[in-house]
């Protein structure tokens, strides 16, 4: 590789990808100061990088233009090299299209053959490690050595004293701010909504603890609770990530707000399947304090339904609202 390579990060994801994908625009500015490096993301994410300073441009991937569009409009960028985390036969193409000589995707699919794309493997997850040192291995291909693979999201100087400044509205008295993210948009195994009611109750017993519920979209069970602060309830992404700063601790399963959390040093308490697809080898939060909460040894071949999309955590060995107060406790060192 040159000294000043033109490199292009192509993710067009979910939000915990997303955040998960923050390690390689550092790991390459680490070893090629000079290189220019762009994301490509759905506008939704685009949140995610905003003030990232490893980043020289965010690119849109909006659906909205055709696919001779953007290869058009990445072709201009006259990129030396695309990584492509999680590969499609459509943008397998468009990269192709956009003259990128060196594109490196995810398998062996016969469309990247017959565009030449070079490939990383994941061999079937065995050995099974973390997402983001997956998304390194492209990265590694390139024969550039990793130092970190913690996920990172950055605020403007503005943005922080706007999240100080919030706080001490929100916490007149220095309390504790937790943060208690119910909803996992299915993407993995959670507790009922009546347990994080369950849960709000018993956190706002300590007097020195404000409780906030930070879905965007807040459960009708959830509406409406007595000394609860709804800190996103409709909010932009930004708007949430930077009310996620001021979290002391966030309280959630395996979804895109924990990965948020992690990307701000935010602590992190996390319910967690021990299922290879769902656990936290792969998937746990990176670069914050973080804790796993998981069931039991016994408990998925005696109580789960086999499909962690339908997983509540119910029944004997499971996840509770008393088995988290307990963790969070000892976390905070309550009485």
């Amino acid at each position: 590789m040159n000294t000043n390579p033109r490199i292009l990060i192509v993710r067009p994801d979910r939000i915990g990808d997303v955040v998960l994908s923050t390690p390689l625009p550092r790991e390459i500015k680490r070893s090629f100061p000079d290189s220019f490096v762009a994301v490509l993301l759905r506008k939704y994410t685009e949140a995610i990088y905003i003030s990232n300073p490893y980043v020289d441009e965010i690119i849109l991937n909006d659906g909205e233009s055709g696919p001779l569009s953007l290869a058009g409009k990445l072709r201009r960028y006259k990129f030396d090299y695309s990584l492509t985390l999680l590969p499609t036969e459509k943008l397998n193409w468009i990269l192709f299209l956009s003259g990128i000589r060196i594109r490196i995707g995810v398998g062996n699919k016969f469309y990247q053959f017959l565009t030449n794309t070079k490939s990383v493997y994941r061999n079937k997850y065995k050995p099974l490690k973390h997402e983001s040192d997956y998304c390194l291995d492209e990265l590694r291909k390139l024969g550039i050595e990793i130092e970190s693979s913690d996920s990172e999201i950055h605020l403007s100087k503005e943005e922080k004293i706007s999240a100080v400044e919030t706080k001490k509205g929100l916490c007149p008295k220095g309390e504790v701010l937790i943060g208690v993210n119910s909803s996992s948009g299915n993407s993995a195994p959670n507790m009922p909504i009546s347990e994080y009611i369950h849960l709000v109750n018993k956190l706002k017993r300590s007097d020195n603890i404000k409780v906030a519920v930070t879905d965007v979209i807040i459960p009708e069970e959830l509406k409406n609770l007595k000394d609860t602060i709804y800190l996103n309830e409709g909010c932009p992404l930004r708007d949430s990530i930077i009310n996620f700063s001021m979290l002391d601790l966030l309280i959630s399963s395996s979804t895109g707000p924990m990965h948020i959390a992690a990307g701000l040093r935010v602590p992190t308490l996390s319910l967690f399947c021990p299922l290879p697809a769902c656990s936290p080898e792969l998937w746990s939060p990176t670069g914050n304090k973080s804790e796993i909460i998981q069931p039991e040894k016994d408990y998925c071949q005696n109580q789960c339904p086999s499909d962690p999309k339908l997983c509540r955590f119910q029944g004997e060995g499971g996840i509770n609202a008393e088995k988290v107060y307990e963790n969070v406790k000892k976390s905070l060192n309550l009485k």
